[in-house]
Order: C-alpha cells, then sequence, then structure tokens
C-alpha cells in the first residue's frame, strides 16, 4: 500500500515537473513550478517558520526562501545568497529562486552539499572559497534548514569565526530539527574527526580538509556505529 503510494506520488511530480520543465516564461510553467514547489517541496510548511537565525554578524542561516521571503531578504540587507541545494534544474525551488534573486539584485550561489552522504573535499573547499568571497549580509540555506545548513553554519564558525568545534556544534542540535541520531547524523561525525584531529595536530580547517578529510572512510565508521 505504501509502495503503491509513493510510486503514485512520484508521478505526479514527474508530471508537475514536465509541465514547468526549466522555463518559466512557457505557458502555464510558472503556475505548475508553484503548485510543484509548495506540494512537492513542502514549501507551505515554510510560510511562517523559516528557520532564520543570525549565526555571525552579517551571516544567517535559513530553510527554501520564497520569492516573498527573498524579497523581505532584500529588504534587511541581505546581499548574497547561498543555495546548499546545488543549481538544481529544473527543479521549481532553483527555477524560482533564480528568477526571485536576478529580479531582487541578490547574488545567487550553489554549492550542492548532502544531509545523509558526505561530499568530496573539492566542494567543501569550493564552500570555504565562498564564504571568503561572497558580499556580506548574507544567508545560507537548504531545504529545511537543519542538517546542511546547520553543517555549512558551523564550517563557516570554524573558518571564518575562529570558533571552536564545540561552540560550532550547537549549529546541529535539535533547536534547528537536527538529530545525530539520524542518518544525518553523520555531518556530526565530520566535527568529531576534526577536533580529535586537531586536538593532537592543530590545523586549520582548510588544511584539515585538504589532507585528512576522508569522507567515505567517515561514512564507514558512521554506518559501523549505528549498526
Amino acid at each position: 500500500m505504501f509502495d503503491q503510494l509513493k510510486t503514485r506520488l512520484a508521478a505526479i511530480e514527474r508530471r508537475m515537473t514536465e509541465r514547468h520543465g526549466a522555463d518559466l516564461s512557457a505557458p502555464g510553467a510558472r503556475r505548475a513550478a508553484l503548485w510543484h514547489f509548495h506540494l512537492m517541496d513542502h514549501a507551505f510548511l515554510r510560510v511562517l517558520w523559516t528557520n532564520l537565525v543570525e549565526i555571525a554578524p552579517g551571516v544567517w542561516r535559513s530553510n527554501q526562501p520564497s520569492p516573498a521571503r527573498l524579497r523581505r531578504y532584500r529588504d534587511m540587507g541581505i546581499r548574497t545568497v547561498i543555495s546548499l541545494r546545488g543549481s538544481n534544474r529544473p527543479h521549481s525551488h532553483w527555477l524560482l529562486e533564480e528568477e526571485a534573486c536576478a529580479a531582487l539584485g541578490l547574488r545567487l550561489e550553489a554549492v550542492p552539499v548532502r544531509a545523509r552522504h558526505l561530499v568530496p573535499r573539492e566542494t567543501l573547499l569550493a564552500l570555504l572559497d565562498m564564504f571568503d568571497t561572497a558580499e556580506r549580509p548574507m544567508v545560507m540555506h537548504c531545504k529545511s534548514g537543519s542538517d546542511r545548513a546547520g553543517f555549512a553554519a558551523a564550517l563557516y564558525l570554524i573558518h571564518a569565526e575562529g570558533a571552536p568545534v564545540a561552540q560550532a556544534r550547537k549549529m546541529l542540535s535539535w533547536r534547528f530539527l537536527h538529530s545525530r541520531r539520524s542518518k544525518a547524523g553523520v555531518l556530526d561525525l565530520v566535527l568529531d574527526r576534526y577536533e580529535a584531529d586537531t586536538a593532537r595536530s592543530p590545523m586549520t580547517l582548510r588544511d584539515w580538509i585538504s589532507t585528512r578529510y576522508d569522507p567515505a572512510a567517515i561514512e564507514t565508521e558512521f554506518k559501523a556505529g549505528r549498526s
């Protein structure tokens, strides 16, 4: 029964995605994208719940903003938006965000970070580069603002603010609906490994990612711990 419902929902999502495609100017595309955004991307749950927090002066984290919320962010002074979901064409959330940021004069950047699996070191280094160069005030977001946004916020605090891991780790907490006991707990383990390695041999986060970060080994350790 559950599998049938899942298959049916997947079919509905495919049809809605096909209707808006990768071009919001096509007839009916915008309406289809908005329906997809609110129903399949769960934007209706984020109308009042934003998970928006300023983690450092001029640096914010949140869940996926709607075009209306992006306008409010612009009015708050935000200049740069970093999507941790990547530039996922033809997904509705990216098309609507891309269009809104262009209209509002916001710079939109994208780095694809995952919640339940670790990304290559090149991706994390690209994220640190973005932290160094992005115009502030800026906001980083994922879908719910819980896991990927928390992980990126923790990396930002360590890299840009010189915060200890104990402080940065607070970005991954129940306050933001993150659970270490879920599959997204693999993100916590990255911080654990960095903390343990640098306790013996101090190094910057960038140097650790470049030389010691091993996503396959960390995922293997995490799966062994869960089993």
